[in-house]
């Protein structure tokens, strides 16, 4: 147990026996037949360090349309911040080549309300070009076709550029890799089971991960790391029964499979819109807001340590929960939770993020976290 959950913990009772649901992590079983490499994607080699680009015009509240010339030039500042390049195109050279099969890593579990917004990821798609990487060589993909749909990336992206969904029928598991799996039975299921999506293992160079600004009930935040572990294996929702989710453990782990965390290169976190409630899906407006923001990095702990604190600083303000609330007083599943911010479907999950850190994933200690702001 960590201090601070200690702290919670000590507070009351009930929170006591909230810190006693994770006392013993489930024992995993990771199959891969693919070795780390020397220098992983994650965290990659800008360990430690964010640019985070706030620019006030990048979307309009009303209407939530993104303004394109504005999202280019936090792409531009971001990617050149990373870096410490002049020139934009030297930053993604650095990254990318001619050579290179990418895979963008969207989030679509909250659309149309919220997902990974498509001038954003136009613009990456752009910027991949300027390097060479021919639109054939580009997958924009997600699990769930209907949520991908919804979206209509190809109204922003050149021709060959693929739009991939794992699972057109929910459920199907022809597009995981039978051999690419993490075993582990959290509550008796029948299925124990997660298996990679199947490009990664066998069609991609590169991943670029690209993750909304969003509270999860589970994990307390939805951010780089649930992005590219939840969104990459088949049968996770699994992780969760009655009021205990494994996210804690589980995320960090599923992030940590050879290839994919070797492959997942930048971290471009999507921070114009944002949901402080009821994530990672959206049904309700009133509990979007605007950051109005894009983190970039290569280090997805590091990222989600400030998502953590963007989230809860606007949870405090809105007079809800901390995302840091382990208290079973303010359970309530099902009916109730998501629309009133006081209450907790799950016990929430947020020190996954220190979690992963101790698998290698990278830097969780905020004082040791190089964080650079650029305003536009």
């Amino acid at each position: 147990m960590y201090r601070r959950e200690f702290l919670q913990a000590a507070a009351a009772a009930p929170v006591a026996l909230a810190a006693d649901v994770r006392q013993e992590l489930p024992k995993y079983r990771v199959v891969s037949r693919f070795q780390p490499v020397a220098h992983p994607g994650m965290p990659g080699p800008y360990a430690g360090k964010v640019t985070r680009v706030h620019a006030e015009k990048c979307i309009d509240e009303k209407s939530e349309k993104a303004d394109v010339p504005t999202v280019r030039e936090m792409m531009a500042q971001g990617m050149r911040g990373l870096t410490g390049d002049t020139d934009a195109r030297d930053s993604w050279a650095r990254f990318f080549t001619a050579a290179d099969v990418v895979g963008i890593k969207v989030n679509c579990s909250g659309a149309p309300g919220i997902m990974s917004t498509p001038e954003v990821v136009g613009e990456i798609v752009r910027n991949l070009g300027t390097v060479d990487v021919k639109p054939e060589q580009i997958w924009i993909y997600e699990r769930f076709k209907n949520q991908v749909d919804s979206v209509h990336y190809d109204r922003h992206v050149p021709g060959g550029v693929h739009i991939w969904t794992a699972e057109n029928d929910r459920g199907s598991i022809l597009s995981y890799d039978p051999n690419t799996y993490v075993d582990v039975n959290f509550f008796g299921e029948e299925d124990t089971r997660s298996n990679l999506i199947r490009l990664v293992s066998e069609r991609f160079t590169k991943i670029i991960n690209v993750p909304n600004m969003k509270d999860h009930g589970a994990a307390g935040v939805t951010g780089c790391l649930k992005n590219i572990a939840y969104g990459d294996f088949s049968n996770v929702a699994r992780s969760h029964s009655g009021y205990k989710t494994n996210t804690y453990s589980f995320i960090g782990t599923l992030a940590g499979v050879e290839p994919l965390r070797s492959r997942t290169v930048l971290q471009i976190m999507d921070g114009l819109r944002g949901v402080w409630h009821g994530g990672p899906f959206s049904p309700n407006r009133k509990f979007r807001f605007y950051p109005k923001q894009m983190l970039f990095g290569t280090d997805p702990v590091a990222i989600d340590r400030l998502l953590l604190d963007v989230i809860d600083d606007k949870r405090k303000a809105e007079h809800s929960v901390s995302v840091w609330d382990r208290s079973m007083t303010n359970l309530k599943s099902g009916y109730g939770y998501d629309d009133n911010p006081s209450l907790n479907r799950f016990i929430r999950e947020p020190g996954h993020i220190e979690y992963a850190s101790t698998l290698g994933l990278g830097i969780y200690d905020v004082h040791k976290i190089q964080a650079r702001k650029i305003e536009l």
